[in-house]
């Protein structure tokens, strides 16, 4: 296991709930939930408001022909003028795009709040067609798709787990299993996926990001000292871990930030 990091520097602060961090055509991405805004940061964390979406929750990703594609309260939505792509008529949290370009979604059964109820994951076809591929998720989050589209992990944060699913030719998850173990109360949320096929994960009533490898073994810690949303690998070497960070407590959410840190594994 490598030292626990504590270099955390901040790239940007006066976000209202930032979320869904990417890197994507060399600079940082994200949502700000309660701004309604997608963000593109520069290295000095100067921002541009790429779109903006009515209503949370809302996630990002990309369709291989590079239209920006979103998972909003109103279905997943595609490019510039977000047209409707699918599973359209409720709203959607997490978004992943897979290679063949059917995008994956997910939705909770309740809120963080609430006594935890399953979720559910989707998917949308190219052609628009969408169906449930997944149940009995206890609050799915961040996703990320592995071994060259073999694989789609799936947070869940109220089971303290990373979860595996087999993804068939047809685009169906089968062979659910166990991808990790977080430990108790970590409570997963985004993650992100390194060269080496470890995944970090962000953990809100942790404070902290973790890099695990399949099976559960910690391998490094950032540690932040305010809740960790989400993260994501990027820089010029892909070595920079941009986490959105967030207050988060009964009063409620606020102070968002997004900080940064060195790696010693870098993103794709």
């Amino acid at each position: 296991m490598d030292d626990a990091t504590t270099d955390v520097r901040v790239l940007a602060t006066g976000i209202a709930l930032g979320e869904s961090p990417r890197w994507h055509d060399g600079a940082f991405w994200m949502c700000d939930w309660l701004a309604g805004t997608v963000l593109r940061l520069d290295a000095a964390g100067q921002r541009e408001v790429v779109a903006r979406v009515e209503g949370m929750p809302f996630s990002i990703d990309w369709l291989p022909d590079g239209r920006l594609v979103l998972a909003t309260p109103d279905g997943v939505r595609a490019g510039a003028e977000q047209e409707p792509l699918g599973a359209c008529g409720r709203g959607w949290n997490e978004v992943v795009v897979h290679p063949s370009g059917r995008v994956y979604v997910d939705v909770p059964g309740s809120m963080p709040w609430e006594d935890p109820l399953p979720g559910l994951l989707a998917v949308v076809e190219p052609d628009g067609t969408d169906r449930v591929v997944a149940e009995d998720l206890w609050f799915p989050n961040g996703m990320v798709v592995t071994d060259g589209g073999a694989t789609l992990v799936v947070a869940e944060s109220h089971a303290d787990r990373l979860t595996a699913f087999t993804v068939t030719d047809g685009g169906d998850l089968v062979d659910r299993r166990t991808w990790a173990e977080t430990g108790p109360g970590s409570a997963p949320d985004g993650i992100c996926l390194d060269r080496e096929g470890a995944i970090w994960f962000a953990s809100v009533p942790g404070a902290r990001c973790v890099r695990v490898a399949e099976g559960g073994e910690v391998l490094a810690t950032v540690e932040v000292g305010q809740p960790c949303f989400s993260c994501v690998l990027g820089g010029a070497d892909g070595r920079t871990l941009h986490v959105t960070a967030n207050d988060y407590d009964a009063s409620g959410v606020g102070n968002g930030r997004v900080l940064t840190a060195r790696v010693a594994v870098g993103g794709w």
